[in-house]
């Protein structure tokens, strides 16, 4: 179902996520409407060279979930929907230090000055002073 043809509270409630028709879980057997949640750190691959194509990068998919993850592949999917953007075009992040950093990264160019206020996070302060 394509996010053009959808409104606003149907791509808040289904944007990013189609049920695969092929899985089969649980007694009524079919794929789960609601979004699964996948609450695991590592991935399973095919065979040693699924794997190294992954690390890679000469293939999309899974490794382990801090690099990419499922369940938040529809969340940054469904947000960029909701604000018109393409499906790949957003981006979620663990921590509020990761998502400070890649906005100054994205802002900030070589030579420029970091503003602040004084009281901030220790690890903020430490990014803005130590790493960049």
């Amino acid at each position: 179902m394509a996010a053009k043809n959808q409104g606003f509270d149907t791509i808040a409630l289904h944007g990013g996520y189609e049920p695969d028709p092929e899985v089969s879980l649980g007694l009524g057997q079919g794929a789960p409407r609601g979004i699964p949640v996948h609450r695991t750190t590592p991935f399973v691959f095919k065979n040693t060279e699924h794997a190294a194509n992954l690390f890679k990068l000469k293939e999309l998919g899974n490794i382990y979930s801090r690099l990419m993850n499922p369940t938040c592949n529809v969340l940054e999917s469904r947000y960029a929907q909701l604000e018109g953007g393409h499906p790949l075009s957003a981006l979620t992040v663990a921590s509020g230090t990761t998502a400070i950093f890649y906005s100054i990264i994205n802002l900030a160019e070589k030579g420029d000055n970091i503003v602040s206020a004084r009281a901030l996070y220790g690890g903020t302060y430490t990014m803005f002073n130590d790493i960049l």
